[in-house]
C-alpha cells in the first residue's frame, strides 16, 4: 500500500524528471543546430561524415523525447541546459581561435563534440534510471535507445582522432 509519503517522494521524483527532460530536450534542439556549423568547420572526412551522421540521429533523439513526453503525460517543453549552452559557446570559440583546415580545429572539435556526448551520456542514463524507478518502463526504454546510439558517437570520434586526426602533421 502506497503510503501519503511514498506519493509525495513519487511526485518529486516526476517533477526533477520532467525537469531534466526538459533539460536535455533543450540541448538534443541545440545540438541539432549547431552540428551544421561543426561539419563545415570539420577537415578530416570522416569528421565531417561523423557529424552529418549525428546530425541526423539528433533529429531521431528530439522526436524520441517528444514520444517520452507524451509517454509521461507531460506537454512538450523545452528548458535551457546551461551545461549545453556552455559546451556549444566552448565549440563555436574553438572554431573561432583555431585556423582552418588543421588538425588542431579537427582536435578541438572532437574534443567539444565528446564533451558534448558525454554529458548528454550522463543525462540519458540517468533519466533512463529515473524513468525505470518511477514506473515508466517504456520511456527507459525509449531513453536507452537514444543512450546507445550517443556511446556509438562517442566511440568513433575516439576512432577517428586515433586513426586520423591526431597523427595529422598541421
Amino acid at each position: 500500500m502506497e503510503t501519503q509519503t511514498m506519493k509525495a517522494t513519487n511526485l518529486k521524483l516526476k517533477e526533477f524528471f520532467v525537469h531534466q527532460l526538459k533539460d536535455i530536450y533543450w540541448a538534443e534542439k541545440e545540438l541539432f543546430k549547431t552540428m551544421p556549423k561543426l561539419q563545415e568547420a570539420a577537415t578530416t572526412p570522416e569528421l565531417k561524415d561523423a557529424f552529418g551522421q549525428h546530425r541526423r540521429q539528433t533529429q531521431n533523439h528530439v522526436e524520441r523525447l517528444e514520444q517520452v513526453f507524451g509517454m509521461v503525460h507531460e506537454k512538450v517543453d523545452a528548458s535551457k541546459c546551461h551545461a549545453m549552452a556552455g559546451i556549444v559557446g566552448e565549440g563555436e570559440d574553438l572554431i573561432d581561435e583555431t585556423a582552418k583546415g588543421t588538425a588542431q580545429r579537427d582536435t578541438g572539435l572532437i574534443f567539444a563534440g565528446q564533451k558534448a556526448e558525454h554529458y548528454k551520456i550522463a543525462a540519458y542514463r540517468g533519466l533512463a534510471s529515473l524513468a525505470k524507478t518511477i514506473g515508466y518502463n517504456n520511456a527507459a526504454e525509449v531513453l536507452k535507445q537514444t543512450l546507445a546510439e550517443d556511446k556509438a558517437a562517442d566511440a568513433l570520434l575516439t576512432q577517428i582522432a586515433e586513426q586520423h586526426v591526431n597523427y595529422q602533421l598541421n
